[in-house]
């Protein structure tokens, strides 16, 4: 019997971890709407997947029972509860009830409150079975930034930087530190964002993209804000290259007519404020940012900058990609490392970058 029981226990996590497989391609770029991840067993075979679309519709539960197959008495498997509101589409109880699935199991509840809670009773009079609470803690920690937006918090922050082993984040006789696997692991990091926050200075500096330069994810490079105390952002920037898809929003406090107009044509919007100097203006910046609608923020910029949002507590994770070499007189910092030097280096991602290592620290 405990053995049936485990059974059904890792067949319930074995199959929610591949519908949470699925909620990660999309995750940052499904709009206000959540990365949500969908498969559809029976008998122990996957009869078919599905994931949020782009920009958030179809909903994953959609798009993993359109397929003209036979889907009754199936199990469904979920990362988050089924929506029961209309919307812009129909519910997808609905569809899960129409298609006569046998049984639905999900990680954990919305935070929408036009569904919380209500999927479990209509399943029921529907005398559908329902399992919650499957990877809880994962799922808890998958959708926090959805939830972050839901309860009205500021957007959920992350950041990443490149340092030598001797703790230098730039090099005299080259643009990179890191090797071209870490640039390649820090383009698909940016796909899973919805906005790069970076300064002026830094892009200046590099002539920064921020976009993702990888086959395949080139339409999930992330909107972009830049502050711009001064309005110093140069004009002949890689950055303003014609991107289809893609937001540019300039957070300044000066004037500077000739300058808004050039960047007005190229499309960038300037959100001006008062001042652009204590935390509570960044709190103001990050509040305008969800409110056009950003959950997940990827923070790219130097030292100094990211040195003060770390004060401000505002980063819930710090990606560090480092490499396995001193730069010794070849480093240059433009802010003290110290801050980064306290961070305790315990959780590396286990992937081969040749040479070079990436951590992921959660700072909350």
């Amino acid at each position: 019997m405990a053995s049936q029981k485990n059974n059904l226990r890792f067949k319930k996590e074995y199959f929610l971890s591949l519908a949470f497989e699925q909620a990660k391609i999309n995750l940052g770029s499904t709009g206000t709407n959540p990365s949500v991840g969908c498969v559809v067993e029976k008998n122990g075979s996957v009869l078919s997947s599905g994931r949020t679309s782009l920009r958030g519709r179809p909903h994953a539960e959609f798009n993993a029972l359109k397929k003209k197959i036979n889907f009754q008495n199936s199990n469904i498997y979920v990362t988050l509860e089924p929506c029961s509101h209309y919307g812009l589409t129909p519910p997808c109880t609905n569809k899960i009830i129409q298609k006569k699935i046998k049984k639905v199991v999900f990680s954990i509840f919305d935070e929408d409150l036009r569904s919380k809670y209500l999927s479990i009773n209509r399943f029921k009079k529907k005398k559908i079975l329902v399992k919650t609470g499957v990877k809880k803690k994962y799922g808890s920690i998958f959708y926090k930034s959805y939830f972050f937006k839901k309860k009205g918090l500021l957007p959920y922050v992350d950041s990443k930087i490149a340092l030598s082993k001797d703790y230098f984040t730039k090099n005299r006789k080259s643009k990179w530190i890191t090797n071209q696997y870490s640039r390649k692991r820090a383009h698909l990091l940016r796909s899973k964002y919805d906005c790069i926050l970076s300064t002026s200075k830094s892009i200046n500096e590099d002539n920064s993209e921020l976009d993702c330069r990888i086959e395949g994810l080139e339409k999930k490079s992330p909107s972009v804000a830049i502050i711009d105390r001064k309005l110093k952002l140069k004009k002949k920037l890689k950055l303003f290259k014609k991107n289809d898809h893609r937001k540019i929003y300039l957070f300044t406090s000066s004037f500077d007519r000739s300058k808004e107009n050039y960047f007005k044509k190229k499309g960038i919007k300037i959100i001006r404020l008062k001042n652009l100097n204590k935390k509570k203006d960044f709190d103001i910046v990050l509040y305008k940012l969800s409110n056009l609608g950003f959950s997940r923020i990827l923070l790219e910029s130097g030292l100094s900058f990211i040195n003060y949002f770390l004060k401000c507590r505002f980063i819930e994770n710090l990606y560090i990609f480092k490499t396995n070499y001193n730069l010794n007189k070849n480093g240059i910092n433009y802010a003290n490392p110290k801050l980064i030097k306290k961070i305790k280096l315990k959780n590396k991602i286990n992937v081969n970058l040749f040479g070079d290592s990436i951590y992921k620290v959660n700072l909350r």
